[in-house]
């Protein structure tokens, strides 16, 4: 039984990941960190768990009880909370914050299992990608396989309310958000880097010859009238020599193991991976654009659900334990 310690508990990525672990078949709630809920119950802010579960929240880190902790912190708190704390070696951490996914001077394992599968079963220290990062990597990882992104390439993405955390903001208001649509970051989100690092990794790698160049990608994110998920469109300019079952090929391949992500030959949308963990990608080929649409869920493949699945991977057990959920049929 893997023993699991969550810190910022209370927060949406929090509250998913304890609905997903007390389900688990492998897998112990030790403890849920939260300062400002200590000796509530879980159930009392993640209300969806009433009648679920008894844990309640906790202000102790009892990290000698544990096997893996999950920081589900705000961006540059996870950094800020390890110069201030020691957690035993033995100890695994799987970080749901920017704070380590971009490499450097640390040990952390970029937590893609699309692109870091092998790394990720050995790694100690694991940084899950931002929510954004995943569903577009998704679209572009298999295009960059085939070299083709060698010119600018338009993104497009809108996300649901809950991407922008718990607690409420102007923006995140129901009565603004509803029936409304707007951008943010244009050119400028921080995901962007992540995306880059890892279509580098893949584009120019030695088995795809290598120093290929590296395009500019022009993301577009947009908050949208939902709560949850995420759309993704891509555009890429191809050669050509390329016709669309090629294309379809590469993608059908390159997924072909992965254990939530499934290519479509249908036009794809939201509600088939609400809810799951599932990523659903799809390409349509116009003269010499090529158009690909990805979606997943923002909270699950996005956030919680891929943090459980890494750490499936961590402790050896096949990716889907636990996290075998259907979408909402309508």
């Amino acid at each position: 039984m893997i023993r699991v310690g969550i810190l910022g508990a209370a927060g949406y990525t929090g509250g998913e990941l304890i609905r997903l672990l007390i389900n688990h078949p492998q897998a112990e709630i030790v403890f849920a960190n939260s300062e400002s809920n200590a000796g509530h119950p879980v159930s009392d802010v993640h209300e969806g768990l009433v009648g679920d579960t008894d844990l309640c929240f906790t202000d102790l880190l009892p990290f000698d009880e544990v096997d893996v902790v999950f920081f589900c912190f705000g961006h540059g708190k996870s950094e800020a909370f390890l110069r201030e704390h020691t957690i035993p070696e033995r100890v695994k951490i799987i970080d749901l914050a920017q704070d380590f996914r971009i490499r450097g001077d640390h040990d952390y394992v970029y937590g893609l299992p699309e692109l870091n599968r092998d790394a990720i079963r050995q790694a100690r220290h694991v940084a899950n990608p931002g929510c954004f990062a995943t569903a577009i990597q998704l679209a572009l990882l298999p295009a960059a396989r085939l070299g083709l992104l060698q010119e600018d390439v338009s993104v497009n993405a809108i996300t649901g309310s809950t991407g922008a955390g718990q607690k409420p903001g102007a923006t995140t208001h129901f009565s603004w958000r509803s029936n409304n649509l707007s951008i943010y970051k244009p050119f400028t989100h921080q995901h962007l880097a992540e995306i880059q690092q890892s279509l580098r990794q893949v584009q120019d790698s030695p088995s795809q010859g290598g120093g290929r160049g590296e395009a500019s990608l022009d993301f577009i994110p947009y908050r949208g009238p939902f709560a949850r998920g995420i759309f993704c469109t891509a555009v890429v300019r191809i050669p050509g020599c390329l016709v669309s079952c090629d294309i379809v090929a590469v993608y059908e391949d390159y997924y072909r193991d992965a254990a939530f992500t499934h290519y479509s030959h249908q036009p794809i949308d939201l509600k088939q991976v609400v809810g799951t963990n599932k990523a659903l990608v799809h390409c349509e080929l116009y003269g010499q654009k090529l158009l690909i649409t990805s979606c997943i869920d923002n909270l699950l493949k996005g956030a919680s659900g891929q943090a459980v699945q890494n750490m499936n991977l961590m402790f050896g057990l096949d990716e889907k334990t636990g996290l075998q959920l259907k979408a909402i049929a309508f």
